[in-house]
């Protein structure tokens, strides 16, 4: 029981020293799921999320934001994820205040902030 619980405390001392600043972030990536899990495992000062079981295709939705002004927007559908950059966080806010979160993002979101893998 004992070597069991000091490998977990290990095992999350090293996750949470693993973690980089999110101003360490890099600007390209070789693949969405790079991205996808350098951006979800940095750390950031403003991390956000909303309750999208009210949506009929959008799974989940996430902010992420070094300077509370502009940040990584990560939305989940039933095919994919998806991620944008330098959302400002007033269209986050109103996204999550939005009556259709489908419509919000079609109208405000999709193809205005895209990410590119390089």
């Amino acid at each position: 029981m004992k070597v069991w619980l000091l490998s977990l405390l290990l095992l999350t001392s090293l996750i949470a020293h693993s973690q980089i600043d999110c101003s360490q972030l890099p600007p390209n990536y070789k693949s969405y799921s790079e991205a996808e899990y350098k951006i979800k495992h940095a750390k950031f000062k403003f991390v956000d999320t909303v309750n999208t079981s009210k949506s009929s295709w959008i799974r989940g939705a996430m902010y992420y934001s070094c300077d509370q002004q502009t940040g990584y927007f990560i939305i989940s559908t039933d095919k994919q994820d998806y991620i944008y950059k330098d959302l400002p966080i007033q269209l986050w806010n109103q996204f999550k205040s939005a009556n259709s979160f489908g419509s919000y993002y079609n109208s405000y979101i999709k193809n205005r902030y895209q990410f590119y893998i390089k």
